[in-house]
């Protein structure tokens, strides 16, 4: 299946060069491009793209305004992409709001080629890229300016089983399925059936989300083993 794209920063060199390396690729198939959040709103709304490429600074709308606008969209607009942020800066609270917002992850612009195109390819595959350790540098900063625990976000915890639990653990801590299966001797299949049943219980989109929920409930904290 063919993998719909668009290209949303201000630096027109930039959506070139992205959309001359993605349209290259046979499975990818770049459907716009825009130059700020504004037009990428709209363009994603035209085009109904599978993956969003976007900038965090830009002018008009910033990228974080327009991810919003795309995760949370209006009555009567169904349609809703992954979004990809991509980011000069290795530390930005723009992305950790993105994150929070339902973005599938973010990217560093000096990325090598290969990982960008690795990159589309998980999140439209419904992953969230949370492998590059500075994404989990960057949650962990920012969950250390949180030590209150959110109440709610605590109750919706009782309802996990203690394997869900463990399972919700080795996420947030950047574990792919397959070191999660490995770390409690489990089937990949059956830490797979644990994390839907995870996203399903606390109503979360992804794995971005199930990090941010990990570290904002204090069921994770940075820095400390795993238990």
């Amino acid at each position: 299946m063919t993998i719909r794209v668009i290209i949303v920063d201000d630096q027109a060199m930039v959506r070139a060069g992205f959309a001359a390396l993605l349209a290259a690729q046979s499975d990818i198939d770049v459907v716009g491009e825009a130059p700020d959040g504004k037009q990428g709103v709209e363009v994603s709304r035209s085009t109904h793209p599978d993956v969003v490429l976007m900038d965090v600074r830009m002018p008009e709308m910033d990228g974080l305004a327009a991810a919003r606008a795309l995760l949370e969209p209006p009555p009567g607009v169904v349609h809703r992409p992954k979004v990809l942020m991509l980011t000069t800066f290795d530390v930005d609270d723009y992305v950790y709001e993105a994150l929070r917002a339902g973005a599938s992850g973010f990217l560093l612009k000096d990325a090598p080629p290969a990982d960008l195109i690795a990159a589309v390819r998980v999140v439209a595959a419904g992953e969230a890229l949370l492998a590059p350790s500075v994404t989990r540098r960057l949650i962990a900063d920012f969950a250390r300016q949180r030590t209150a625990p959110r109440k709610a976000t605590n109750l919706r915890l009782n309802g996990l089983t203690p394997r869900e639990t463990e399972v919700l653990e080795l996420i947030a801590r950047g574990l792919s399925n397959q070191e999660i299966a490995e770390s409690l001797v489990l089937a990949e299949q059956t830490v797979k059936t644990h994390i839907g049943r995870v996203l399903a219980k606390l109503d979360l989109r992804d794995r971005a989300q199930i990090v941010i929920f990990a570290y904002e409930s204090g069921l994770v904290t940075p820095g400390e083993p795993a238990s």
